[in-house]
């Protein structure tokens, strides 16, 4: 069952028990722009507890503000019931809840006109009772009534607004916008988690350019990311970087960044260069040209504390301080030694890597060479080139007279550089090159013995 279906569904079945049902909110919109909703919301004159009796495998999750789940496998539905919101003492939610039976009522608590539209898709009926279709068909992103009252109730709205008018490419209405400038500096109240992940959303949506810079338009993005404003008038040195300042670099490689791409890979390519800022040296101070000392490891110790105050999870913070980490590595890949360059590509999420490198040569000086050194490395080795199984394990080596301990980490080191350099392929050539190689070095019985006790072993 679609989301649609389940919807239309839901629908039917409020209004079988006598009650009001209406698509609502963002898939009337969607459905207008002619775009396939995600998500499917229904807004009815019922009641939760009404609801929940009709539905009764639904789930609560807001039942306190009108809020039900109505769930079908692994498809979902919210169904809010028609209310009229008071005070938002908190910036999010309303100090209490007044079911209404009116659907005018209930769309002047929403936030933006385009998304107060209503609909009865079985006749394309619409009701709109805020002009949210003349917004459509104008491109605006306007608050319903008045600006202030809707970002005082959740200050999350300042977010949204910039991020509905990036990705449908609309304007923001200028006394939305000069709202959004005035409660810019609320927006610090909103919790980590929500502003994650709305910044998430508008670096992923396909439209991150236009989403920062309404971010940098707005007053927003210095509250939110100062790390990524302070990018703005760092010059950089015209022979690799042709485009402009930091900002502009950075600006056009999210501007490259494809709709749906993962988060770690957004979030790297946005501070891949947050490092330069504070290690910016000036060509008079150089004696050459600009520098950007230290910039790699100064970025990485930014982006974790960023990554910190937005609460991502271990795994994603790991994968967006190793696109940083990383991402000057490619410059050397045609001197690496084989063993070198092939770790490098074994890195986690490898791709993204290569993403991030190509749009970094492509917002500066447009040269791939590196970045296609390495695609042929990659189309041309088969995964056990790249990563080959151990010729000998740690056993091998106590069979060999090798006692566990930093030695033994150098010896299993020194052999998968050898075969990574095609130096060696067998297990007997690789004991040869541990004789070789630490003759001298620890082993506690003859090498003989372990020879012939491995062999026993084996046969």
């Amino acid at each position: 069952m679609t989301p649609r279906e389940l919807a239309n569904s839901i629908r039917a079945t409020l209004r079988n028990a006598g009650h009001q049902a209406l698509l609502a909110g963002g898939c009337v919109r969607d459905l207008l722009l002619g775009r396939e909703p995600i998500d499917y919301d229904v807004a009815t004159d019922a009641t939760p507890d009404q609801v929940m009796q009709l539905f009764p495998d639904s789930v609560a999750v807001g039942a306190q503000f009108g809020v039900v789940q109505v769930w079908r496998e692994d498809r979902k539905v919210e169904v809010a019931t028609f209310r009229a919101d008071t005070s938002y003492s908190d910036g999010r939610h309303p100090d209490s809840v007044i079911y209404t039976q009116s659907p005018r009522e209930d769309v002047q608590r929403r936030d933006f006109t385009i998304n107060g539209l209503l609909m009865r898709p079985e006749t394309g009926e619409v009701l709109d009772f805020v002009g949210g279709q003349q917004d459509l068909r104008a491109g605006v992103i306007r608050a319903i009534g008045q600006p202030d009252q809707r970002f005082s109730e959740d200050r999350l709205r300042l977010m949204r607004a910039v991020r509905f008018a990036a990705r449908f490419h609309f304007a923001i209405e200028p006394e939305t916008s000069a709202a959004i400038w005035r409660h810019a500096n609320k927006i610090r109240s909103v919790s980590a988690e929500r502003l994650r992940d709305e910044l998430t959303k508008i670096l992923t949506e396909g439209a991150a350019r236009r989403g920062f810079e309404l971010l940098d338009e707005t007053g927003l993005l210095v509250e939110v990311l100062p790390e990524v404003t302070a990018m703005k008038g760092v010059q950089q040195p015209p022979q690799y970087h042709p485009e402009g300042d930091v900002w502009t670099h950075t600006l056009m490689m999210i501007e490259g960044l494809e709709a749906g791409c993962s988060a770690t890979l957004a979030w790297g390519v946005l501070l891949h260069d947050v490092g330069k800022p504070p290690t910016f040296r000036s060509a008079t101070e150089t004696g050459d040209r600009i520098r950007f000392n230290n910039h790699v490891d100064v970025g990485v110790r930014m982006a974790e504390e960023i990554c910190r105050r937005y609460r991502f999870s271990n795994e994603e913070t790991a994968q967006i301080l190793a696109l940083i980490a990383n991402h000057m590595r490619f410059k050397d890949v045609e001197r690496m030694r084989a063993s070198t360059l092939k770790r490098f590509v074994r890195l986690p999420q490898f791709g993204e890597h290569m993403a991030l490198h190509r749009l970094d040569c492509l917002s500066s000086h447009r040269r791939l060479d590196a970045y296609e050194f390495v695609g042929r490395l990659l189309e041309g080795t088969p995964p056990e080139g790249i990563n080959p199984p151990k010729l000998l394990t740690g056993n091998d080596l106590q069979k060999m007279g090798y006692q566990p301990g930093p030695l033994f980490r150098e010896i299993l080191r020194s052999l998968e550089d050898a075969q990574l350099e095609g130096e060696i392929q067998t297990r007997e050539q690789a004991r040869e090159h541990v004789k070789n190689r630490f003759r001298e070095k620890g082993a506690t019985r003859p090498q003989g013995q372990g020879e012939t006790a491995d062999k026993g072993t084996r046969s």
